[in-house]
């Protein structure tokens, strides 16, 4: 699933993308209805909350939540002929991008989309994020941090692998609970998921690993991997830690795998 600094990737292309009156249609047909009443409008405002991408015509927004399966396809006009597996398409005389297998795409209202900011904790991407809020709730349980830090609702963006890279930089053990995360340590681990998630953005993937550790200055080979971007745990299970040479370790936790490092990650 992607994480949060895709979804505000995705806010900001469509928002480059599409500047004037706006073809909309839907090929599958799960959403012609809506389709329909935005054909023709503009596209006036583009927003992104965790994972959730919102779209603004007139008085009303397409919300898209990618899930699993979703995938955003851009393209230079003129569109070629879409498949019956494009549930949106938004064209120009310029630009055209197709959505396929969305876990939501639905037409809401301004009080739909503010119900959904309510239910999402802060954003590490967003200017109107108030960590202090994410703090409240995490200082408060038992739940392990590592846990804590993919409940939407606590905070909003992080996924499977922000969580472990950002608690592999704070040498955090993510089996912790939440209450035992002192003020100074959450203050940090915003501070760095606010670096690491804007450079997301700027660089669409993600890079984790400090100018010191990457393979040009380790003389290290560099990650081969799906997922791209130079990262210290995520996804590197019996490899040796960077720092410390140890094995990584995964574990299943809150239906993720997780990964650590025993050695590096003891506080």
């Amino acid at each position: 699933m992607p994480e949060g600094h895709t979804i505000h990737r995705l806010a900001q292309d469509y928002a480059t993308r599409f500047t004037g009156v706006t073809r909309v249609s839907s090929p599958q047909g799960k959403f012609s209805d809506s389709a329909a009443l935005l054909d023709g409008a503009r596209l006036h405002t583009t927003d992104a909350h965790g994972k959730h991408l919102f779209l603004g015509f007139a008085e009303s927004w397409i919300h898209i939540h990618l899930g699993l399966f979703g995938k955003v396809t851009f393209g230079d006009a003129p569109a070629p002929p879409p498949t019956d597996t494009v549930r949106l398409r938004l064209a120009d005389d310029t630009a055209y991008v197709d959505l396929r297998g969305p876990t939501t795409c639905s037409l809401i209202t301004d009080a739909e989309k503010q119900a959904i900011h309510e239910r999402l904790g802060p954003d590490p991407l967003r200017t109107d994020a108030d960590p202090r809020t994410a703090y409240r709730r995490i200082s408060r349980s038992r739940t392990t941090i590592a846990a804590l830090l993919m409940d939407q609702k606590v905070i909003a963006g992080v996924g499977n692998v922000y969580r472990a890279e950002v608690l592999f930089r704070h040498r955090i053990d993510p089996y912790r609970a939440g209450k035992d995360i002192t003020p100074a340590e959450w203050n940090a681990v915003w501070a760095d998921l606010v670096a690491l998630m804007r450079e997301g953005v700027r660089n669409n993937r993600i890079d984790t690993v400090r100018p010191e550790h990457t393979p040009e200055a380790m003389g290290r080979p560099p990650r081969v991997d799906d997922h791209g971007g130079e990262v210290y745990v995520y996804r590197r299970a019996n490899l040796p830690c960077h720092l410390c040479g140890g094995g990584i370790r995964t574990a299943d936790l809150a239906a993720r795998n997780l990964f650590w490092c025993p050695t590096c990650q003891k506080n």
